[in-house]
């Protein structure tokens, strides 16, 4: 009896130990299995330990060893490391699996950095279904704030290689990008994507970084206070949630089921699709119901289908033969419904459409798809609809702080756990939320980047920012523009830091979505401007880079900077303007000159300066022969 007690003693004993030596060794989320370390770079593995406790660090027939501090930290260095793998490490009694060496990249920003490839598959589909690259591998930041320190650590996140699945979460810039390194350099890439919609540059800075900028310091500092993130939080969750109980409570369509296949709409308006239902009933917040019947052919019933609604201000949800098939809470996504087999019928269908909007003009947004496809056919929705108010509000819906945003929150616990780990340099798509006040973003993004560089402790890391796309609708005559005058800002910036470059994106955009589909050609261009900064042979990664100009009588020439100035003929040169003493921009005509751009407008005699595609949504033509366009740009 006493030989089993100690048996069961020494097993409980045995087990504790086991325990306890598992719970010593902490690695950071980044230290994982699937990681990419970056090649030729000296590298740090970190962690935590029980103060005191011996680590070792076996990998490649190598061993490395430190002592945890008081704190329980440690550190060991690794020697710069050729590309390869996939390797082994192991770190006390923790392995590590699957390792890759290669190019690691920062991916950062606002929302057209985040767009996962699952938002673009009409142009993508068979890059995803076909995706199945293991050298390509993305860690995905999780989305937090944190406006009270630096954290040393994240809260969660992994390695992920390249299929179809993973893939559809990876953002669509970065993964392009990838692809694009890998397929030139035949090295592995792995992309530390930490972006969240809507942020600002100032978000994404540290408190020293913003001394210029006191009510930034100031935002900042009053975010730090728990309660009143709780309180603003609860008290305007409560305001919204009051405004849309009270639309639902009262709309009519709700409590009488417009949704219904069977009920008779027949003394209900009509609009036409796409557009607005406010232009015939006069602005208003609340909801509206819409229905469409189409008629189907035989053999429908039974079948899966597929339903694109475009896009639509603000919130649908949107129901075939009185079934709901889905739902977007705002503004932004596409209206993609895949459709279950059994919902379509032979014959008549109806199609019906609950929009709610809070504030602004709802309507469904023109040239956007609208369709119906099963089968292989797709039905066009556009054209006349029925509509009827389900409720006009007395008030729009209550506004919402979006304290996520507010300066050094982001940077606090998305970018300062990640400056130990080792990586190539950066990408950088952002800007729209600065373009209320783009005179200061040039300044801002230039100490940035000179902070993330020493906080790296990379100074010459290369930096690659998009430059902002074309979008919103074109104006018919030369106007200021926020969107013009931010571009410059980081046109600028690209020109005057080393190792920055600019991936122009003037002519990759959509006139009615903030977040256009064609990702790829920026991941190329910013894929370009990486071989530019590396040295690499042959590559032209700019479009004509304005240099200077001279006036002649009543032209101005322009002259652009020697490798982009290979101009490609056009039978007609767009996107000038020139500015007369009095101080107003008229359009001008161009044309090429060899290597030169001559710029005129017959009734401004004296000239004093150019501007080439200034405006929100431009439609400038002038490109070099690798056809990479010229960026907006000002001679002032």
């Amino acid at each position: 009896m006493k030989i089993y007690k100690y048996r069961i003693l020494f097993l409980l004993t045995a087990i504790f130990a086991i325990s306890f030596t598992e719970a010593k060794i902490k690695l950071p989320a980044l230290v994982s299995d699937g990681m990419v370390l970056q090649r030729n770079q000296k590298l740090k593995i970190w962690g935590y330990a029980d103060p005191g406790e011996k680590v070792s660090v076996a990998f490649l027939n190598k061993s490395y060893t430190a002592v945890a501090d008081k704190n329980g930290n440690w550190d060991i260095m690794l020697p710069e490391l050729k590309a390869g793998g996939p390797f082994v490490m192991t770190v006390n009694e923790i392995t590590l699996k699957n390792i890759l060496i290669g190019d690691v990249w920062v991916a950062s920003g606002q929302s057209n950095m985040e767009l996962p490839m699952r938002r673009l598959k009409p142009l993508y589909a068979n890059e995803i279904k076909n995706a199945g690259n293991q050298n390509i591998r993305f860690f995905t930041v999780p989305q937090k704030y944190n406006f009270k320190a630096p954290q040393t650590e994240l809260d969660g996140g992994k390695w992920e290689a390249t299929d179809p699945q993973t893939i559809l979460n990876f953002s669509g810039v970065a993964y392009f990008f990838a692809k694009e390194l890998n397929e030139k350099n035949k090295i592995p890439v792995g992309i530390i994507h930490t972006s969240l919609g809507g942020s600002p540059v100032q978000a994404w800075m540290d408190g020293n970084s913003l001394k210029k900028y006191p009510e930034y310091l100031e935002e900042a500092q009053k975010w730090q206070d728990d309660e009143l993130i709780k309180s603003t939080e609860s008290d305007e969750q409560a305001l919204s949630k009051a405004w849309y109980t009270e639309l639902d409570r009262t709309d009519s369509g709700l409590n009488q089921h417009w949704e219904n296949f069977d009920l008779d709409d027949s003394g209900w308006k009509t609009i036409t699709v796409p557009g607005s239902w406010e232009d015939r009933e006069g602005s208003f917040d609340g909801s509206v119901w819409l229905r469409k019947e189409i008629t189907l052919p035989k053999g429908s019933a039974g079948r899966p289908a597929f339903l694109n609604l475009g896009r639509i201000k603000d919130a649908d949800v949107t129901y075939i033969n009185g079934i709901k098939v889905g739902n977007v809470t705002y503004e932004y996504p596409p209206r993609w419904y895949d459709i279950p087999a059994g919902v379509l019928k032979e014959g008549k269908n109806v199609i019906a459409v609950r929009i709610t909007n809070g504030s602004g003009k709802g309507q469904f947004i023109a040239d956007k798809p609208y369709y119906l496809e099963t089968g292989g056919q797709k039905i066009d929705l556009k054209g006349e609809w029925k509509y009827k108010i389900g409720n006009k509000m007395g008030k729009a819906a209550p506004g919402q702080t979006f304290i996520r945003w507010k300066p050094t929150g982001l940077y606090n616990a998305m970018i300062s756990p990640l400056v130990n780990y080792k990586v190539k340099g950066f990408l950088w798509y952002q800007g729209e939320s600065n373009t209320s006040k783009p005179q200061e973003y040039g300044d801002l993004l230039t100490t940035m980047i000179t902070d993330w560089r020493s906080k790296w402790n990379e100074k010459e890391a290369p930096f690659l920012i998009v430059q902002l796309a074309n979008f919103m609708e074109p104006k018919s005559q030369p106007a200021e523009s926020k969107w013009a005058e931010l571009r410059n800002q980081q046109r600028t910036v690209s020109l005057t830091i080393p190792n920055t470059g600019l991936a122009v994106s003037i002519d990759a955009g959509e006139w009615n979505d903030i977040h256009p589909l064609n990702k790829e050609t920026i991941g190329k261009r910013l894929a370009l401007q990486a071989f530019k900064i590396a040295g690499k042979k042959n590559i032209i990664a700019d479009g004509p880079v304005y240099q200077s100009m001279k006036k002649e009588g009543n032209t101005i020439i322009l002259s652009f900077k020697s490798g982009t100035d290979h101009l490609a003929p056009v039978s007609e040169l767009k996107g000038f303007a020139v500015k007369s003493r009095d101080g107003i921009y008229e359009w001008a005509k161009a044309k090429i000159e060899g290597n030169t751009v001559m710029v005129w407008n017959d009734r401004i005699s004296n000239p004093v300066a150019v501007r080439y595609d200034w405006a929100d949504n431009p439609d400038g033509n002038l490109t070099n022969k690798s056809g990479i366009p010229a960026s907006p740009f000002t001679t002032e």
